[in-house]
Formats: C-alpha cells, structure tokens, sequence
C-alpha cells in the first residue's frame, strides 16, 4: 500500500512537473559586459587622480582612520580600474596577452597598496604605490604610451 502511494505521488508529480516548470518566469539572461568609455578616458579620469591623491596622503603619516580608509578606497578604484580595461583588449591575440598581463599586475599591485592602506602601514604603502607605478609604466612601455607615472617626490 505505500509503495503505491509513493508511485502514485511519483506519477502525479511527473505529470505536473513540465507545468509548474513552465510557469516559472524564464532565468535571466546574464548581461554582456562592453566597453563604453575610451582607454584614455579610464586614464584620465580614474588612475591617474587616484594614483595621484594616495600618492599625497602617503607622503607622510595619515592623520586618522578616515584618511587611510580613504587610502584604502582609491587603492581599490585603481584595482577596478585595471578591470575595467581588462573589458578593452587590443584587437591580436599577442598584443591582448600583454594587455591582460599588464591589467592584472596593475590590478594585484593595487590591491596590495589598498591592503597596506588597510593595515596602516605607511612604508609598505610606500612600497606598495611605487608597485603600481612600475606596473603602469611597463604596460605604457609595452604599448609605446609616451606617459610616465612617478610619486610624486620623484619627479624630477
């Protein structure tokens, strides 16, 4: 008798199963991500002032939590920042391999500037920024950008 109920609840469920399946809204399709904005434009106007103002606050000891938050929170813009770009990859194959390559050392090197940023730790911020200089300026020098990305007390 219970085998039976449970294949007669068996066959009923697979009688109904295509019509609840369908009555379901239909998955969402996951977007597409694309470019919007020209390269140059992710330079200009959220690298370079990032890089530039924690490159200000760095030059001495922050003066409370708020500042190195702040610290902190441009870091991790210039890490999406390096995503972003990931999105606009030269059109040949070797030329994007360099492109990705570049990207994510711009990406791991700001990461750990906003993880220094984190721990308060102004010498290894220090060390950290000038991470991320360097992993501008290889990517600039891979693409022939006539751009040099230097802290500030070094650009003489």
């Amino acid at each position: 008798m219970l085998r039976t109920r449970n294949l007669l609840a068996i066959l009923m469920l697979a009688m109904f199963l295509p019509t609840i399946a369908s009555t379901q809204a239909p998955r969402a399709q996951r977007p597409t991500l694309e470019p919007i904005a020209e390269t140059k434009l992710l330079m200009e106007g959220l690298a370079h002032p990032n890089f530039k103002a924690v490159d200000r606050m760095l030059k001495e000891e922050p003066a409370d939590v708020d500042a190195w938050q702040m610290a902190r929170g441009q870091s991790l813009l210039l890490a999406e920042t390096a995503n972003l770009l990931m999105l606009r990859p030269p059109k040949s194959a070797q030329a994007e391999q360099i492109w990705m390559t570049r990207a994510m050392e711009l990406r791991d090197s700001s990461a750990a500037l906003a993880k220094a940023a984190a721990a308060r730790d102004l010498a290894k911020g220090r060390g950290a920024l000038l991470g991320v200089a360097d992993s501008c300026n290889r990517c600039h020098e891979s693409f022939r950008v006539e751009v040099r990305i230097r802290l500030a007390d070094r650009e003489k």
